[in-house]
């Protein structure tokens, strides 16, 4: 563990060498964003059919657009390995951490990232939607615009994925000697609140299942990351 806290100089150095991936990050953003934008007729449709529902449009531009922040949101989640090396590159490096310990973080967030998208794509949406739509009766009947669609499922995918990120980042402020392994350990009350009202506002549904469905597995990472901590004997 160490606990030397980076030097400004040393900031700058990183910000200068991030200079290059970031450059090159945007450029392959801009162009994923383009190449996917021919392949996102058969993404929304694979969507359409997961989550059984059928799409309108109220303006002239809105499916070009959605299908715009469709294909954005497609190349984040391609491209997300070498986003999130370049995020830790900039935060290991100040700290002086082994290339070894980079390349474990890079993993194992882009491990958690997947595992976080994947679990909101499978479990979390469809059990949100169906209970969304259960409102509706003969009277009032759903007319979902496409845009709105894209959106809301890109960003709960997202978010979930990121959020499952919680024990890599519980890793890395002990190992840097940011916040010791007790202090998590101590105030597990606390961190069950927040994560319940995490769930609560990230979840697609209010209602106390798909709470669980999220704040459930945020918790056993919570869990996760004490053990990692244990493990790494970083007290």
């Amino acid at each position: 563990m160490t606990d030397v806290a980076p030097k400004p100089n040393q900031m700058v150095t990183v910000i200068l060498e991030l200079r290059h991936y970031v450059r090159t990050l945007v450029t392959a953003v801009v162009l994923g964003t383009v190449g996917i934008y021919f392949l996102t007729p058969a993404i929304m449709q694979m969507l359409q059919q997961h989550l059984g529902q059928q799409l309108a449009f109220f303006t002239v531009a809105e499916p070009f657009l959605a299908h715009v922040k469709l294909a954005f949101a497609v190349t984040l989640f391609v491209l997300m390995p070498g986003i999130v090396y370049c995020l830790w590159r900039g935060l290991v490096k100040p700290f002086h951490l082994s290339e070894t310990s980079l390349a474990w973080f890079v993993f194992g967030t882009c491990f958690l990232f997947y595992g976080g998208a994947s679990f909101c794509y499978f479990i979390t949406l469809p059990f949100g939607v169906d209970f969304l739509l259960g409102f509706k009766s003969t009277q009032l009947q759903p007319v979902i615009s496409i845009d709105k669609f894209v959106i809301f499922t890109s960003v709960f995918i997202l978010a979930f994925g990121f959020i499952f990120e919680l024990p890599i980042f519980m890793v890395f402020i002990g190992k840097v000697g940011v916040m010791r392994r007790q202090t998590f350990e101590r105030n597990r009350r606390y961190a069950l609140l927040i994560i319940s009202i995490v769930a609560a506002l990230l979840t697609p549904t209010p209602d106390v299942v798909n709470m669980m469905l999220m704040g459930g597995p945020l918790y056993m990472l919570y869990e996760l990351g004490i053990f990692i901590l244990k493990l790494l004997r970083i007290p």
